[in-house]
């Protein structure tokens, strides 16, 4: 029923999910190299190295210029989807993947520190499409084929959750000495994002345009039948057919609400503060700092250099399990639980990785409880507020207003993303073991917001969620 639908969502969550995840840990391991470069070409250029605060500014924004790369992304994807289809939207993307990859592998051989900046920001771009749900182009409106779908055993709106695992998982193997974790490598280890959007570009061809699109966007009632065929592997599609017919009908005659009037509206003002709160929480929380400076986290926790790569491995398997349980658990759980108890654990490991820090002087067996309450916010995002946010923005929210408030959460998310790669080295410099007690008050209120103000919206209507928050 569901292979050639699996099959699709699973090539644009390799090709864009598992890109995002890549790119959000590769910078980590090959800091040093990438440090080393920019000194050697400002001391080429201009005949002296630069200073180290300098030099964290640059590379500060060669890791943080991915989340500037991926704001403009997200704010024109809607363009891009209803002009090319998601299709011809997919492919532009992985043809910018392929440019940011050819600029990040010759950079060292070119001698531009610019040429990696730029190609960061470009697979950035590439990213910002994930602030949209490709799923909703990807689904019929078939019951099983939706969201976590119930009684459907393989959750295909939670597929891209595990491919961002996936993806950050993969940097982290890549990048350990035996493979591409050399100064002489970090270039191809930058680059290897060409392979997966080659893949992607080379197979799209071999699947139909989102049935959605056809029909509702394009009119196109026979390419939606035949496209529907395909993914769903029956002759009957006709129910399906009527269904979006009336969502198209319905579409029309709705007024789109637009950013300013969803700020502006006071029916849905707890509702847009939720999302404001929840997902700017989630980028706060300091997992992003987590994923792009891992290696400086541990070496200041102790962890002897030789063994931090294999460290950082060991975290990003429990990575994927912590994600695989969330994934499977949202449905019997709620999204509410799973939350609060994501923050909570992370709020709590950020204060322990203070306190191990401040006796690891004393006590050196504290390093390892460091690593533990790395692994533990690591784990406690997985489970909870790396999906449930994005779900829960389309439940709080009609038809009219949904677009506008995920423009509202990708922003935000998008913002924080860069303020936390930006700042965080600052941060560590400036404040020491203590900057880690900003993410633990971050995760904490967040957490208390979310248990007094946000219900649990699993299987409820918009009108019962609506009644519960006035």
């Amino acid at each position: 029923l569901t292979f050639s639908l699996l099959s699709v969502s699973l090539l644009v969550s390799f090709g864009s999910s598992m890109l995002y995840g890549y790119n959000l840990a590769v910078v980590n391991s090959p800091a040093v190299h990438i440090k080393a470069f920019y000194n050697a070409t400002w001391s080429q250029r201009y005949g002296h190295e630069l200073t180290p605060g300098p030099l964290t500014l640059l590379y500060s924004l060669t890791v943080s210029i991915f989340a500037l790369g991926g704001l403009v992304g997200s704010l024109l994807v809607g363009m891009l989807v209803e002009r090319y289809g998601r299709n011809g939207a997919l492919s532009r993307s992985a043809l910018l993947v392929l440019l940011a990859g050819g600029f990040m592998g010759f950079s060292r051989e070119l001698g531009s520190p610019e040429m990696v900046i730029i190609g960061r920001s470009i697979t950035g771009l590439h990213s910002g499409r994930l602030c949209t749900d490709p799923s909703s182009q990807l689904s019929p409106l078939h019951p099983l084929l939706q969201g976590a779908g119930e009684g459907f055993i393989f959750p295909i709106g939670s597929v891209e959750g595990i491919f961002i695992c996936l993806g950050v998982f993969a940097a982290q193997v890549l990048s350990l000495p035996e493979l591409l974790g050399e100064d002489r490598f970090w270039p191809f280890l930058l680059s290897v994002v060409v392979v997966p959007a080659f893949l992607q570009l080379l197979l799209l061809h071999c699947f139909p345009e989102s049935p959605r699109y056809l029909l509702i966007e394009r009119n196109d009632v026979c390419g939606a039948t035949k496209a529907l065929h395909q993914f769903l592997g029956t002759p009957d599609v006709q129910d399906v057919i009527e269904e979006m017919k009336e969502e198209q009908r319905s579409l029309s005659s709705m007024e789109m609400v637009s950013v300013w009037q969803l700020l502006r509206d006071r029916s849905v003002h707890w509702q847009t503060l939720s999302v404001v709160v929840v997902n700017a929480g989630m980028q706060l929380s300091g997992i992003d700092a987590i994923w792009f400076y891992t290696n400086i986290i541990f070496e200041n926790v102790g962890i002897p250099v030789s063994q931090i790569p294999y460290t950082t491995v060991g975290t990003g398997i429990i990575e994927i399990i912590a994600g695989l349980i969330g994934c499977f658990t949202i449905e019997k759980v709620g999204r509410r639980p799973l939350i609060i108890i994501g923050f909570c654990a992370m709020g709590i490991c950020s204060a322990g990785i203070t306190v191990s820090l401040l006796l690891q002087a004393a006590l050196p067996w504290m390093h390892y409880v460091s690593v533990a309450c790395v692994v533990g916010i690591i784990a406690g995002f997985c489970m909870g507020p790396a999906g449930v946010p994005f779900l829960m923005t389309a439940e709080l929210f009609t038809q009219s207003h949904r677009p506008a408030a995920y423009i509202v959460g990708g922003s935000l998310n998008w913002l924080c993303n860069f303020a936390i790669g930006f700042i965080f080295p600052f941060l560590q410099m400036s404040a020491g073991a203590f900057c880690y007690l900003v993410f633990c008050g971050v995760c904490l209120l967040v957490a208390l917001y979310v248990y007094f103000i946000i219900p649990e919206t699993k299987n409820k209507t918009f009108m019962e969620i609506s009644h519960i928050f006035a």
